[in-house]
Protein backbone atom coordinates (compact mmCIF):
# COMPACT_ATOMS: atom_id res chain seq x y z
CA UNK A 1 0.00 0.00 0.00
CA UNK A 2 1.45 3.69 -0.91
CA UNK A 3 0.46 6.29 1.56
CA UNK A 4 0.16 10.08 0.21
CA UNK A 5 1.20 13.00 2.20
CA UNK A 6 1.28 16.87 1.53
CA UNK A 7 3.85 18.93 1.54
CA UNK A 8 6.49 21.91 0.42
CA UNK A 9 9.66 22.90 -1.31
CA UNK A 10 11.52 26.28 -1.82
CA UNK A 11 13.28 27.17 -4.76
CA UNK A 12 14.63 30.71 -4.30
CA UNK A 13 12.08 33.12 -3.11
CA UNK A 14 9.15 30.41 -4.65
CA UNK A 15 7.76 27.49 -2.83
CA UNK A 16 6.26 24.71 -5.11
CA UNK A 17 3.90 21.34 -3.65
CA UNK A 18 5.74 18.25 -2.99
CA UNK A 19 3.64 14.42 -2.43
CA UNK A 20 5.31 12.48 0.20
CA UNK A 21 4.65 8.66 -0.84
CA UNK A 22 5.59 6.02 1.86
CA UNK A 23 5.34 2.44 1.07
CA UNK A 24 6.28 -0.60 2.96
CA UNK A 25 6.45 -3.74 1.59
CA UNK A 26 8.33 -7.56 2.56
CA UNK A 27 11.77 -7.15 2.37
CA UNK A 28 15.18 -6.94 4.29
CA UNK A 29 14.94 -3.70 7.11
CA UNK A 30 16.03 -0.91 4.44
CA UNK A 31 14.86 2.71 4.51
CA UNK A 32 15.39 4.92 1.06
CA UNK A 33 14.46 8.09 -0.05
CA UNK A 34 14.37 8.76 -3.43
CA UNK A 35 13.36 12.08 -5.09
CA UNK A 36 16.41 13.36 -5.67
CA UNK A 37 17.16 14.28 -2.36
CA UNK A 38 20.16 15.75 -0.64
CA UNK A 39 22.44 14.82 2.33
CA UNK A 40 19.85 16.53 4.67
CA UNK A 41 16.66 15.01 3.49
CA UNK A 42 18.26 11.99 3.68
CA UNK A 43 19.07 12.08 7.03
CA UNK A 44 15.54 12.03 7.81
CA UNK A 45 15.68 8.03 7.83
CA UNK A 46 17.71 8.39 10.77
CA UNK A 47 15.54 11.07 12.50
CA UNK A 48 12.39 9.58 11.93
CA UNK A 49 13.40 6.19 12.70
CA UNK A 50 14.44 7.36 16.06
CA UNK A 51 11.65 9.43 16.38
CA UNK A 52 9.38 6.58 15.89
CA UNK A 53 10.87 4.54 18.61
CA UNK A 54 10.70 6.71 21.19
CA UNK A 55 7.48 7.76 20.39
CA UNK A 56 6.20 4.01 21.67
CA UNK A 57 5.60 3.17 18.43
CA UNK A 58 7.18 -0.27 16.43
CA UNK A 59 9.82 1.20 13.51
CA UNK A 60 8.49 -1.44 11.11
CA UNK A 61 11.44 -3.85 9.58
CA UNK A 62 10.57 -4.41 6.28
CA UNK A 63 11.63 -2.87 2.88
CA UNK A 64 10.71 1.59 3.23
CA UNK A 65 10.72 3.82 0.47
CA UNK A 66 9.75 7.48 0.02
CA UNK A 67 9.46 8.97 -2.32
CA UNK A 68 9.35 13.13 -2.59
CA UNK A 69 8.01 13.47 -6.21
CA UNK A 70 8.03 15.84 -8.28
CA UNK A 71 11.52 13.37 -8.67
CA UNK A 72 12.98 16.16 -11.48
CA UNK A 73 13.52 19.02 -8.67
CA UNK A 74 16.37 18.59 -6.13
CA UNK A 75 14.59 18.32 -2.25
CA UNK A 76 16.90 20.44 0.25
CA UNK A 77 17.02 21.01 4.09
CA UNK A 78 15.04 18.70 7.15
CA UNK A 79 11.55 20.37 6.31
CA UNK A 80 10.35 16.48 5.12
CA UNK A 81 10.67 14.84 8.33
CA UNK A 82 7.30 15.46 9.80
CA UNK A 83 5.25 14.59 6.28
CA UNK A 84 7.89 11.63 6.05
CA UNK A 85 6.84 10.43 10.03
CA UNK A 86 3.06 11.42 9.19
CA UNK A 87 2.95 8.89 5.84
CA UNK A 88 5.21 6.39 7.63
CA UNK A 89 2.79 6.29 10.84
CA UNK A 90 -0.52 5.66 8.84
CA UNK A 91 1.25 3.56 6.48
CA UNK A 92 2.43 0.92 9.38
CA UNK A 93 -1.80 1.13 10.33
CA UNK A 94 -1.42 3.36 13.63
CA UNK A 95 -3.20 6.28 12.13
CA UNK A 96 -6.03 5.58 10.22
CA UNK A 97 -6.86 9.73 9.72
CA UNK A 98 -8.03 11.27 6.40
CA UNK A 99 -4.65 13.78 5.57
CA UNK A 100 -6.40 14.74 2.18
CA UNK A 101 -7.01 18.30 2.61
CA UNK A 102 -3.78 18.89 5.31
CA UNK A 103 -0.10 19.48 4.67
CA UNK A 104 2.68 19.08 6.91
CA UNK A 105 6.45 20.93 7.78
CA UNK A 106 8.84 20.44 10.01
CA UNK A 107 12.08 19.25 11.17
CA UNK A 108 12.13 16.20 14.10
CA UNK A 109 14.35 15.92 16.91
CA UNK A 110 15.52 12.29 17.81
CA UNK A 111 12.49 12.98 20.62
CA UNK A 112 10.08 13.64 18.30
CA UNK A 113 10.12 17.37 19.23
CA UNK A 114 8.74 19.39 15.90
CA UNK A 115 12.05 21.97 15.40
CA UNK A 116 11.25 25.50 13.68
CA UNK A 117 12.49 25.57 9.72
CA UNK A 118 12.91 28.66 7.16
CA UNK A 119 10.29 29.78 4.45
CA UNK A 120 7.08 29.22 6.44
CA UNK A 121 5.40 31.84 5.11
CA UNK A 122 6.43 31.34 1.18
CA UNK A 123 5.42 27.55 1.83
CA UNK A 124 1.46 28.31 3.11
CA UNK A 125 0.93 31.11 0.82
CA UNK A 126 1.46 28.28 -1.92
CA UNK A 127 -0.76 25.55 0.55
CA UNK A 128 -3.09 27.99 0.23
CA UNK A 129 -3.03 28.16 -3.77
CA UNK A 130 -3.22 24.08 -3.62
CA UNK A 131 -6.63 24.45 -2.15
CA UNK A 132 -5.01 22.84 1.53
CA UNK A 133 -7.26 23.30 4.24
CA UNK A 134 -5.24 22.60 7.29
CA UNK A 135 -1.38 23.20 7.54
CA UNK A 136 0.69 21.59 10.28
CA UNK A 137 3.80 23.62 10.89
CA UNK A 138 6.33 23.92 13.90
CA UNK A 139 4.75 25.81 16.66
CA UNK A 140 7.63 28.58 16.73
CA UNK A 141 6.42 28.72 12.65
CA UNK A 142 2.92 29.06 13.43
CA UNK A 143 2.26 32.97 13.99
CA UNK A 144 4.19 33.72 10.56
CA UNK A 145 1.68 31.40 8.92
CA UNK A 146 -0.82 32.43 10.41
CA UNK A 147 -1.09 35.75 8.57
CA UNK A 148 -2.50 34.24 5.61
CA UNK A 149 -6.21 34.26 4.72
CA UNK A 150 -8.33 31.08 3.66
CA UNK A 151 -6.12 28.45 5.67
CA UNK A 152 -5.97 26.99 8.80
CA UNK A 153 -2.32 26.72 9.93
CA UNK A 154 -1.78 24.74 13.51
CA UNK A 155 0.99 24.49 15.73
CA UNK A 156 2.67 21.62 16.08
CA UNK A 157 5.27 20.56 19.10
CA UNK A 158 6.19 17.39 18.78
CA UNK A 159 4.94 14.23 16.71
CA UNK A 160 3.07 12.63 19.25
CA UNK A 161 0.85 15.95 20.30
CA UNK A 162 -0.04 15.35 16.00
CA UNK A 163 -1.08 12.29 16.75
CA UNK A 164 -3.13 12.44 19.82
CA UNK A 165 -5.05 15.78 17.29
CA UNK A 166 -5.55 13.05 14.74
CA UNK A 167 -7.17 10.39 17.25
CA UNK A 168 -9.44 13.01 18.38
CA UNK A 169 -7.85 13.42 21.78
CA UNK A 170 -6.56 16.65 22.15
CA UNK A 171 -7.49 18.61 19.73
CA UNK A 172 -4.39 21.52 18.87
CA UNK A 173 -6.18 25.10 18.27
CA UNK A 174 -5.35 26.44 15.02
CA UNK A 175 -2.99 30.00 15.38
CA UNK A 176 -4.55 32.83 15.63
CA UNK A 177 -2.71 35.53 13.42
CA UNK A 178 -1.13 38.90 15.24
CA UNK A 179 -2.86 42.12 14.41
CA UNK A 180 -0.72 44.66 12.92
CA UNK A 181 0.95 47.11 14.29
CA UNK A 182 2.48 50.33 13.60
CA UNK A 183 5.81 50.04 13.62
CA UNK A 184 8.46 51.14 16.46
CA UNK A 185 10.84 53.24 15.46
CA UNK A 186 12.27 54.14 19.10
CA UNK A 187 14.97 52.09 18.54
CA UNK A 188 16.09 53.73 14.80
CA UNK A 189 18.75 56.54 15.24
CA UNK A 190 16.64 60.00 14.76
CA UNK A 191 17.92 63.20 11.98
CA UNK A 192 17.26 65.55 15.10
CA UNK A 193 20.70 64.04 16.41
CA UNK A 194 22.76 65.26 13.73
CA UNK A 195 23.97 68.64 13.77
CA UNK A 196 24.13 70.92 10.88
CA UNK A 197 24.86 68.85 7.13
CA UNK A 198 21.54 70.58 5.57
CA UNK A 199 22.31 69.95 2.15
CA UNK A 200 22.74 66.40 2.93
CA UNK A 201 20.06 65.59 4.56
CA UNK A 202 18.10 67.13 1.97
CA UNK A 203 19.58 64.81 -0.20
CA UNK A 204 18.98 61.86 2.00
CA UNK A 205 15.25 63.48 2.15
CA UNK A 206 14.70 63.28 -2.02
CA UNK A 207 16.59 59.95 -2.11
CA UNK A 208 13.98 58.10 0.14
CA UNK A 209 11.17 59.75 -1.32
CA UNK A 210 11.74 58.75 -5.11
CA UNK A 211 13.69 55.43 -4.24
CA UNK A 212 17.21 56.84 -5.81
CA UNK A 213 20.44 55.84 -4.97
CA UNK A 214 22.99 58.04 -2.93
CA UNK A 215 26.80 58.44 -3.16
CA UNK A 216 28.48 60.14 -0.03
CA UNK A 217 31.58 61.51 -0.45
CA UNK A 218 33.62 63.31 2.64
CA UNK A 219 36.35 63.42 5.42
CA UNK A 220 36.06 61.14 8.23
CA UNK A 221 34.14 62.19 11.06
CA UNK A 222 31.86 63.96 9.03
CA UNK A 223 28.98 62.13 9.45
CA UNK A 224 28.28 59.85 6.45
CA UNK A 225 27.56 56.50 8.53
CA UNK A 226 25.79 58.35 10.81
CA UNK A 227 23.50 60.17 8.11
CA UNK A 228 23.13 56.79 6.30
CA UNK A 229 22.13 54.60 9.42
CA UNK A 230 18.93 57.09 10.60
CA UNK A 231 17.42 56.72 6.86
CA UNK A 232 14.69 53.60 7.97
CA UNK A 233 13.54 56.11 9.99
CA UNK A 234 12.58 58.55 7.18
CA UNK A 235 11.58 55.93 4.34
CA UNK A 236 7.96 55.46 3.21
CA UNK A 237 5.60 53.17 4.74
CA UNK A 238 5.42 49.62 3.08
CA UNK A 239 2.58 48.48 0.91
CA UNK A 240 0.89 44.72 1.76
CA UNK A 241 2.45 43.41 -0.59
CA UNK A 242 6.04 44.93 0.14
CA UNK A 243 5.31 43.28 3.79
CA UNK A 244 4.78 40.24 2.51
CA UNK A 245 7.25 40.06 -0.23
CA UNK A 246 10.05 41.32 2.22
CA UNK A 247 9.09 38.98 5.24
CA UNK A 248 8.89 35.70 2.48
CA UNK A 249 12.60 36.78 2.08
CA UNK A 250 13.90 37.07 5.59
CA UNK A 251 11.85 33.66 6.57
CA UNK A 252 13.35 32.18 3.21
CA UNK A 253 16.68 33.24 4.35
CA UNK A 254 16.15 32.32 8.24
CA UNK A 255 16.66 36.08 9.49
CA UNK A 256 13.29 36.65 10.67
CA UNK A 257 13.21 37.71 13.65
CA UNK A 258 11.81 35.47 16.38
CA UNK A 259 8.45 35.57 17.18
CA UNK A 260 7.94 37.80 14.32
CA UNK A 261 4.74 37.52 11.83
CA UNK A 262 5.60 39.96 9.64
CA UNK A 263 8.30 42.74 9.06
CA UNK A 264 7.08 46.19 8.72
CA UNK A 265 10.06 47.99 8.75
CA UNK A 266 12.18 48.42 5.39
CA UNK A 267 15.41 46.34 5.99
CA UNK A 268 18.37 48.19 6.51
CA UNK A 269 21.65 45.91 5.25
CA UNK A 270 24.85 46.83 5.83
CA UNK A 271 27.64 44.79 4.65
CA UNK A 272 31.37 44.41 6.39
CA UNK A 273 33.69 45.61 3.19
CA UNK A 274 35.32 41.94 3.66
CA UNK A 275 32.21 40.70 2.38
CA UNK A 276 32.31 38.01 -0.76
CA UNK A 277 30.27 38.59 -4.15
CA UNK A 278 28.77 35.23 -3.56
CA UNK A 279 27.22 37.12 0.06
CA UNK A 280 26.32 40.01 -1.55
CA UNK A 281 24.40 38.56 -4.77
CA UNK A 282 23.59 35.27 -3.59
CA UNK A 283 24.39 31.38 -4.17
CA UNK A 284 26.06 28.93 -2.34
CA UNK A 285 29.58 27.48 -2.56
CA UNK A 286 29.67 23.24 -3.67
CA UNK A 287 26.52 21.67 -2.75
CA UNK A 288 25.34 24.15 0.09
CA UNK A 289 22.22 25.38 -0.81
CA UNK A 290 21.44 28.50 -2.57
CA UNK A 291 20.47 31.38 -0.34
CA UNK A 292 19.69 34.93 -1.04
CA UNK A 293 22.42 37.65 -0.75
CA UNK A 294 22.80 40.83 0.66
CA UNK A 295 20.74 42.71 -2.34
CA UNK A 296 17.65 40.94 -1.65
CA UNK A 297 17.97 40.74 2.20
CA UNK A 298 18.00 44.66 1.53
CA UNK A 299 14.89 44.40 -1.18
CA UNK A 300 12.14 47.29 0.03
CA UNK A 301 14.90 48.87 1.82
CA UNK A 302 18.50 49.83 1.79
CA UNK A 303 21.91 48.30 0.85
CA UNK A 304 24.44 50.96 2.73
CA UNK A 305 27.54 50.05 1.78
CA UNK A 306 30.28 52.07 4.16
CA UNK A 307 34.08 51.93 3.06
CA UNK A 308 32.50 51.48 -0.83
CA UNK A 309 36.61 51.28 -2.09
CA UNK A 310 37.56 48.82 0.56
CA UNK A 311 35.00 46.29 -0.88
CA UNK A 312 36.41 43.91 -3.10
CA UNK A 313 36.12 44.74 -6.85
CA UNK A 314 34.24 41.71 -7.52
CA UNK A 315 32.18 42.51 -5.24
CA UNK A 316 30.81 45.73 -5.45
CA UNK A 317 30.78 45.35 -9.48
CA UNK A 318 27.91 42.25 -9.39
CA UNK A 319 25.93 45.62 -7.96
CA UNK A 320 25.98 46.94 -11.61
CA UNK A 321 22.82 44.32 -12.75
CA UNK A 322 20.68 43.83 -9.68
CA UNK A 323 20.83 47.85 -9.37
CA UNK A 324 19.41 48.29 -12.72
CA UNK A 325 17.12 45.19 -12.98
CA UNK A 326 16.00 45.24 -9.92
CA UNK A 327 16.36 41.21 -9.78
CA UNK A 328 19.30 39.07 -9.77
CA UNK A 329 19.77 35.53 -11.11
CA UNK A 330 21.52 33.06 -9.49
CA UNK A 331 22.83 30.28 -11.71
CA UNK A 332 23.62 26.61 -10.55
CA UNK A 333 24.21 23.56 -11.67
CA UNK A 334 20.10 22.56 -10.44
CA UNK A 335 19.20 25.61 -12.20
CA UNK A 336 18.85 29.46 -11.90
CA UNK A 337 17.49 30.91 -8.79
CA UNK A 338 15.82 34.25 -9.63
CA UNK A 339 15.58 36.93 -6.15
CA UNK A 340 14.04 40.24 -6.09
CA UNK A 341 16.59 42.97 -5.41
CA UNK A 342 14.55 46.34 -5.24
CA UNK A 343 16.67 48.43 -3.02
CA UNK A 344 18.27 52.01 -2.35
CA UNK A 345 21.78 51.94 -2.43
CA UNK A 346 23.98 53.86 -0.30
CA UNK A 347 27.60 54.45 -0.67
CA UNK A 348 29.95 56.03 1.48
CA UNK A 349 33.48 57.17 1.06
CA UNK A 350 36.55 58.89 1.76
CA UNK A 351 37.97 61.10 -0.95
CA UNK A 352 41.74 59.35 -0.35
CA UNK A 353 42.85 56.85 1.61
CA UNK A 354 44.19 59.36 4.75
CA UNK A 355 40.29 61.12 3.72
CA UNK A 356 41.56 64.73 3.33
CA UNK A 357 41.63 65.50 0.04
CA UNK A 358 39.86 68.77 -0.23
CA UNK A 359 39.36 69.25 2.91
CA UNK A 360 38.63 73.18 3.98
CA UNK A 361 41.50 72.87 7.19
CA UNK A 362 43.60 69.83 6.90
CA UNK A 363 45.89 68.86 4.54
CA UNK A 364 46.19 65.55 1.96
CA UNK A 365 49.16 63.68 2.57
CA UNK A 366 48.54 61.31 -0.47
CA UNK A 367 50.21 61.22 -3.87
CA UNK A 368 48.51 62.09 -6.71
CA UNK A 369 49.17 58.22 -7.68
CA UNK A 370 47.46 57.07 -4.34
CA UNK A 371 44.59 59.37 -4.62
CA UNK A 372 43.28 58.02 -8.33
CA UNK A 373 44.39 54.09 -7.23
CA UNK A 374 41.98 54.78 -4.58
CA UNK A 375 38.98 56.80 -6.25
CA UNK A 376 39.45 54.15 -8.94
CA UNK A 377 38.36 51.41 -7.10
CA UNK A 378 34.99 52.08 -7.90
CA UNK A 379 34.04 52.15 -11.40
CA UNK A 380 32.82 54.90 -13.73
CA UNK A 381 29.69 52.49 -14.28
CA UNK A 382 28.98 51.83 -11.02
CA UNK A 383 29.03 55.58 -9.82
CA UNK A 384 26.80 56.47 -12.86
CA UNK A 385 24.24 54.08 -11.43
CA UNK A 386 23.92 56.87 -8.42
CA UNK A 387 21.23 59.03 -8.79
CA UNK A 388 22.97 61.55 -6.19
CA UNK A 389 26.09 62.53 -5.45
CA UNK A 390 26.61 64.59 -2.64
CA UNK A 391 29.12 65.25 -0.83
CA UNK A 392 29.25 65.54 2.98
CA UNK A 393 32.05 68.65 4.64
CA UNK A 394 33.17 68.60 7.90
CA UNK A 395 30.90 70.04 10.59
CA UNK A 396 32.46 73.10 12.16
CA UNK A 397 32.51 74.05 16.01
CA UNK A 398 29.63 76.14 15.80
CA UNK A 399 27.22 73.95 14.30
CA UNK A 400 28.46 71.20 16.64
CA UNK A 401 27.67 73.19 19.84
CA UNK A 402 24.46 74.91 18.71
CA UNK A 403 21.35 74.25 20.81
CA UNK A 404 18.78 74.38 18.37
CA UNK A 405 16.67 71.29 18.06
CA UNK A 406 16.71 69.79 14.53
CA UNK A 407 14.38 68.72 12.09
CA UNK A 408 12.96 65.37 13.88
CA UNK A 409 12.90 62.13 11.35
CA UNK A 410 8.79 62.23 11.99
CA UNK A 411 8.89 65.33 10.17
CA UNK A 412 10.58 64.34 7.02
CA UNK A 413 8.73 61.12 6.90
CA UNK A 414 5.68 63.13 6.57
CA UNK A 415 7.16 65.18 3.62
CA UNK A 416 8.48 61.48 2.46
CA UNK A 417 5.00 59.89 2.55
CA UNK A 418 3.46 62.79 1.22
CA UNK A 419 5.83 62.51 -2.01
CA UNK A 420 5.46 58.78 -2.29
CA UNK A 421 1.43 58.82 -1.98
CA UNK A 422 1.92 60.88 -5.25
CA UNK A 423 4.05 58.36 -6.85
CA UNK A 424 1.36 55.53 -6.24
CA UNK A 425 -1.47 57.65 -7.55
CA UNK A 426 0.60 58.48 -10.80
CA UNK A 427 1.98 54.59 -11.24
CA UNK A 428 -1.30 53.28 -9.97
CA UNK A 429 -1.91 51.50 -13.34
CA UNK A 430 1.98 50.41 -13.96
CA UNK A 431 4.19 48.27 -12.36
CA UNK A 432 5.89 50.64 -11.56
CA UNK A 433 6.89 51.26 -7.33
CA UNK A 434 8.91 54.72 -6.91
CA UNK A 435 10.31 57.58 -9.05
CA UNK A 436 13.51 56.03 -9.48
CA UNK A 437 11.97 52.82 -10.92
CA UNK A 438 10.29 54.48 -14.22
CA UNK A 439 10.29 52.62 -17.20
CA UNK A 440 11.63 53.39 -20.80
CA UNK A 441 8.67 53.44 -21.51
CA UNK A 442 6.75 55.85 -18.97
CA UNK A 443 10.04 58.44 -19.42
CA UNK A 444 8.70 61.24 -21.74
CA UNK A 445 5.64 60.05 -20.18
CA UNK A 446 6.40 61.57 -16.42
CA UNK A 447 9.73 63.52 -16.91
CA UNK A 448 9.30 66.04 -19.55
CA UNK A 449 10.22 69.11 -18.86
CA UNK A 450 10.07 72.74 -20.33
CA UNK A 451 12.38 74.67 -23.37
CA UNK A 452 14.04 76.52 -20.35
CA UNK A 453 14.65 73.61 -18.24
CA UNK A 454 15.80 71.91 -21.49
CA UNK A 455 18.21 74.28 -22.05
CA UNK A 456 19.68 74.11 -18.60
CA UNK A 457 20.03 70.10 -19.27
CA UNK A 458 21.34 70.36 -22.07
CA UNK A 459 24.12 73.03 -21.29
CA UNK A 460 25.19 70.78 -17.94
CA UNK A 461 24.89 67.64 -20.14
CA UNK A 462 27.49 69.14 -22.60
CA UNK A 463 29.76 70.80 -19.74
CA UNK A 464 29.65 67.82 -17.62
CA UNK A 465 30.17 65.51 -20.13
CA UNK A 466 27.07 63.30 -19.04
CA UNK A 467 25.52 59.85 -20.10
CA UNK A 468 22.47 58.98 -20.96
CA UNK A 469 21.90 57.05 -18.48
CA UNK A 470 23.07 60.48 -15.92
CA UNK A 471 20.58 62.54 -18.32
CA UNK A 472 17.96 59.99 -17.41
CA UNK A 473 18.47 59.54 -13.64
CA UNK A 474 18.72 63.60 -13.49
CA UNK A 475 15.09 63.94 -14.65
CA UNK A 476 13.94 61.35 -11.87
CA UNK A 477 15.21 63.41 -9.05
CA UNK A 478 14.27 66.51 -10.53
CA UNK A 479 10.44 64.33 -10.98
CA UNK A 480 11.14 63.34 -6.83
CA UNK A 481 11.84 67.44 -6.23
CA UNK A 482 8.60 68.06 -8.04
CA UNK A 483 6.61 65.87 -6.26
CA UNK A 484 8.32 67.10 -2.59
CA UNK A 485 6.95 70.50 -3.84
CA UNK A 486 3.95 69.48 -4.68
CA UNK A 487 3.77 70.32 -8.17
CA UNK A 488 2.88 68.12 -11.21
CA UNK A 489 5.25 69.78 -13.26
CA UNK A 490 8.90 69.96 -13.30
CA UNK A 491 10.04 72.96 -13.24
CA UNK A 492 13.32 74.82 -13.80
CA UNK A 493 14.02 74.87 -10.00
CA UNK A 494 13.72 71.14 -9.76
CA UNK A 495 16.20 70.53 -12.62
CA UNK A 496 18.22 72.95 -10.87
CA UNK A 497 18.13 70.96 -8.21
CA UNK A 498 18.62 67.51 -9.56
CA UNK A 499 21.65 68.54 -11.75
CA UNK A 500 23.79 69.84 -8.60
CA UNK A 501 23.39 66.12 -7.52
CA UNK A 502 25.57 64.75 -10.61
CA UNK A 503 28.68 66.50 -10.26
CA UNK A 504 31.18 65.11 -8.11
CA UNK A 505 31.88 61.93 -9.78
CA UNK A 506 33.74 64.58 -12.40
CA UNK A 507 34.88 66.78 -9.51
CA UNK A 508 37.11 63.57 -8.50
CA UNK A 509 36.75 60.55 -10.96
CA UNK A 510 38.26 63.26 -13.91
CA UNK A 511 40.75 65.07 -11.91
CA UNK A 512 43.22 63.19 -12.32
Amino acid sequence: MVVKCKSFGLFGVESYPIDVEASITRGTGAFDIVGLPDASVKESKDRVRTAFKNCGFEFPVSRITVNLAPADTKKEGPIYDLPIYMALIKATGNLTADYSDCAFLGELSLSGEVRPINGVLAMTITAKENNVKRLFVPADNAIEGAVVDGIEVYPVKSVYQLFQHFRGIELIKPAVPIKSQADDFDDIPDFSQVKGQYEVKRALEIAAAGGHNVLLIGPPGSGKSMLAKRMPGILPDMTFEEVIETTKIHSIAGTLPKGASLIHTRPFRSPHHTASYVAMSGGGGGNAPVKPGEVTLANNGVLFLDELPEFGRKTIEVLRQPVEDGVVTVSRVNGKYTYPCNFMLIGAMNPCPCGFFNHPTRKCMCSEKKIHRYINRVSGPLIDRFDIHIEVPPVDYDELTDKKGEEPSAKIKKRVNAARERQVERFKNSTTTCNARISDSEFEKYCAIDDESTELLKSAFETMGLSARAYNRILKVARTIADLDGSDEIKLPHVAEAIQYRSLDRKYWNKM
